[in-house]
């Protein structure tokens, strides 16, 4: 009887089947049809034509069906394993829904033996497999070599052959690697400049350590995230236990839902622990019970939120010769995000009279034109030598003429202006005069500097110019500055060297990192150093008094002949020979997706878009692929260093973005607008206008697919490593970040597997051999073996882990805290929960 009358559940679920893999068939085949046109893999238009055959035999009831995907199926398989050998993740777009395919097709064997159809000929079914297997082993032979040199990009769309006129640089001179001086600067030498005469007024003091306290954000100002405790180590750490948690009370308005991603490291200073919220509350708890002691609000509006609602941490100051009961003799000082800087009694939480007016300080004098949200205090400030010095979030991508990047530093007890470093005027280091601002539209200070005490420096890491991705209309200095670490004189205020780790920037790598100062060996013997790490990888080891480089850094050629600037573009680029955290450049292998048709469509976008590795420029007229993206390699999380060790601690992440700059025409017809215009929506379409440049700026971050969310890269997306402190060699390196919070449309896939998330927020270690780090977009809180790399215990938290812990002791026993307060950008949930975690008392 005729399978068709019968009608039955198993005859149209064949049908069914059969009409699903058409559709898949006939998508892949197109879009594999799409993307050898591009140049791509012959994979998926041979794969698509078998799914076709494959559903069109399905129709007839045919057997023939079930043996031309077995060929399909072995081909996808040995090409899989062709293109990626194996890794697991890599595998999941290649091998899932194939296989749940072919399982789906063996079900239905039984349906179609009772059909009792066959192809009327053999030689027919024959010379379709044959032309499946060839068409596959052509696409493993020749399709995949083309991705042997896939920088070549050979298709993609021509630069535009117009480009708008430079600067007054002329173009882009021949680069110096070394440490440079700026027009009216202190200069670079072999020694320091001698200090003024005001300087002897400021002599150093002690360090505050870390051990008992957590005194600074970095640890201490010398950044190490280093702690000597020990109780806590790899043979005890499963037995941490959360020994009590305190809410902030901070949580989000109506007005501020979405936009909150605090970042603080707590401070802890005798039996303290100083905290700051999102809105720049600063509360004092008891370290060891997490009894609230005090808290002080600065009453910041919703209208003040940056791009998210941040304060990373704040500084604690003992006053030289103070009375212990004296008001204010111990404070702390913190920036705000309505731009001011405030003092308050560290053992009250009540604002120093004797500092600025009433205890604070209006930075908003001498920067001119602004509105809340554009200049903003989102990290703490550096204190060394009794001058408090802190820069400004200045958001970014708004415009060209944007508040002054100047960053200034402030007497520690009385709040009076001691220098402004003020890039367009070198030759005032004072406040502007009477009816003029500090130099608008220069590259500024956002993330935390460092400070070495003893020489009476400040490590300056700079962002770029108020427009990231356009560049011809810079000043020289800017040129010279921007995305650079300086080292100011804390006494006067005066650069004495700087060092550039771009040339030119319009990649918005701007330094996010927290430079480390080491001790470094070298064949002359050990040297004062810092370790600079950055956001394209490269990690940098200068010296601290002069800036020279102590491992060699090298001028490669970069892509410099396409985009719209290239006569700006510097044809080198800096790298360092010491260790980098970059990535080979990516291949069309290395796309991703949660099924065949995702991942193709990234692949066409790959095949689409501008890529010749590292410093790809910025392009219009097609997007352009920026890996690392903006977020890193390294951001603001910053390294840890053990020097007992002699091992350096990175996490880093690894996902590309696409990018697209947008004719000033387009950008207004999307209704693109700046934050200081009068119809401005910060819910509005998303790009930087960029204003005052031919281009506004569009910014796929991570590369997302908006149907699924997921990235277009292979995992993993973040790692930790561990590097040999005096050889520069790798010890171990681990992805970072599982993937139980993480899955397409949002949905956690609750898989413990380790994945490598994105990541934002720092490790720390300690002499018990471990390494705490939350970061990641799991929500957890890991302990991890120093010497292998393997965690050794986790906690869920509360919410996201964007942010660093401390660890502290109180009274012989030793605590790990963490203010999991969650982040906007990385979609994890908020939380205004401080967690403690200890050992059990008298020993597990």
């Amino acid at each position: 009887m005729d399978i068709r009358r019968q009608r039955g559940a198993g005859f149209w679920m064949v049908m069914a089947l059969a009409v699903v893999i058409l559709l898949f068939g006939v998508a892949i085949a197109a879009g594999g049809a799409w993307l050898v046109a591009l140049g791509g893999s012959w994979y998926y238009l041979v794969a698509g034509l078998g799914l076709l055959l494959t559903g069109g035999l399905l129709l007839r009831t045919s057997i023939a069906a079930v043996w031309v995907y077995l060929v399909v199926y072995a081909g996808t398989v040995a090409w899989a394993f062709w293109e990626a050998g194996w890794n697991l993740w890599a595998q999941v777009p290649r091998l899932v829904a194939p296989t749940l395919v072919l399982i789906l097709v063996l079900l239905a064997v039984p349906v179609l033996r009772r059909a009792g159809q066959r192809l009327r000929t053999v030689p027919t079914v024959a010379g379709m497999l044959a032309i499946l297997g060839a068409g596959l082993l052509l696409n493993a032979t020749n399709g995949n070599a083309q991705d042997a040199v896939p920088t070549d990009q050979p298709d993609a769309p021509a630069a535009r052959a117009e480009t708008p006129p430079v600067g007054d640089e002329g173009g882009a001179p021949a680069p110096d690697p070394a440490p440079a001086q700026a027009p009216g600067g202190a200069g670079t030498g072999e020694e320091l400049p001698a200090a003024p005469a005001a300087s002897e007024a400021r002599a150093p003091a002690p360090v505050l350590q870390t051990g008992a306290d957590w005194p600074a954000y970095g640890g201490t100002t010398e950044a190490r995230r280093y702690s000597p405790l020990d109780q806590i180590d790899p043979a005890n750490v499963s037995d941490l236990e959360r020994v009590w948690t305190f809410n902030t009370g901070d949580l989000p308005s109506e007005a501020a839902d979405g936009r909150y991603s605090p970042e603080n490291t707590p401070l802890k200073v005798g039996d303290d622990l100083y905290i700051c919220t999102p809105m720049g509350r600063i509360i004092a708890v008891d370290a060891a019970t997490g009894l609230e002691e005090w808290r002080f609000d600065p009453g910041v509006s919703d209208d003040a939120i940056p791009y998210g609602a941040t304060c990373r941490g704040v500084a604690y100051y003992e006053v030289p010769d103070a009375a212990p009961d004296e008001a204010c003799a111990r404070r702390i000082l913190w920036g705000t995000l309505d731009a001011r800087l405030i003092a308050i009694d560290a053992q009250l939480g009540q604002p120093c009279p004797d500092f600025g007016l009433n205890g604070e300080v209006n930075l908003e004098e001498g920067i001119g034109d602004t509105v809340p949200g554009w200049y903003s205090v989102t990290s703490p400030p550096t204190i060394v030598r009794g001058v408090a010095v802190l820069g400004a979030q200045v958001k970014d991508g708004q415009a060209e003429d944007s508040p002054s990047g100047v960053v200034r530093g402030y007497d520690a007890v009385t709040g009076e202006l001691a220098w402004a470093w003020d890039l367009g005027n070198p030759g005032n280091r004072g406040a502007p005069p009477e009816g003029e601002v500090y130099t608008r539209g220069t590259p500024n200070m956002w993330t935390i500097a460092a400070a070495d005490e003893e020489l009476g420096l400040v490590y300056l890491p700079l962002g770029n110019s108020a427009v990231d991705y356009y560049g011809s209309n810079r000043s020289e200095a800017e040129n010279e500055y921007a995305t650079s670490l300086v080292a100011v004189d804390v006494t006067t205020g005066e650069d004495v060297w700087h060092f550039r780790t771009v040339h030119n920037d319009v990649w918005d790598y701007d330094l996010g990192s927290q430079p480390s100062l080491v001790d470094f060996a070298t064949e002359e013997g050990s040297r004062p150093a810092l370790i600079l790490s950055t956001k394209q990888g490269d990690i940098f080891v200068l010296d601290r008094a002069t800036g020279e480089p102590l491992v060699p850094v090298e001028e490669r050629p970069v892509p410099a002949d396409l985009g719209v600037e290239p006569d700006y573009l510097s044809p080198v680029q800096p790298f360092s020979t010491y260790h980098s955290l970059l990535k080979p450049d990516l291949e069309e292998r290395h796309m991703w997706g949660m099924t065949p048709l995702d991942q193709l469509w990234c692949r066409i976008q790959f095949r689409q878009a501008y890529y010749r590795g590292v410093y790809t420029p910025p392009t219009a007229d097609a997007r352009w692929i920026q890996y690392p993206g903006y977020n890193g390699g390294q951001d603001w999380g910053s390294m840890a260093v053990d020097m007992e060790r002699g091992l350096l601690i990175a996490n880093y992440n690894d996902m590309p973005n696409f990018n697209r700059l947008l004719p000033r025409a387009e950008a207004e017809e999307m209704g693109v607008q700046a934050i200081f215009e009068p119809d401005y929506d910060p819910d509005g379409p998303e790009a930087g206008p960029q204003i005052g440049s031919p281009y506004a700026i569009s910014v796929n971050a991570g590369w997302r697919v908006k149907l699924t969310g997921l990235l277009c890269k292979e995992p993993p997306y973040g790692g930790i490593r561990a590097i040999d402190l005096a050889t520069g060699e790798t010890v171990w390196d681990e992805p970072l970040g599982t993937a139980r919070r993480n899955g397409p449309f949002g949905i956690p896939s609750l898989l413990p597997m380790k994945i490598g998330t994105p990541n934002n927020g720092g490790p720390i270690v300690t002499a018990g051999g471990l390494i705490f780090i939350a970061a990641t977009t799991d929500n957890l809180l890991s302990a991890i073996d120093l010497q292998t790399g393997k965690t050794l215990w986790q906690d869920v938290l509360p919410g996201g882990g964007q942010t660093t812990p401390i660890t502290y002791e109180v009274g012989g026993r030793q605590f790990v805290v963490i203010y999991p307060g969650g982040h906007h950008f990385m979609e994890t949930p908020i939380s205004d929960e401080v967690v403690a975690y200890a050992l059990p008392e008298g020993g597990p």
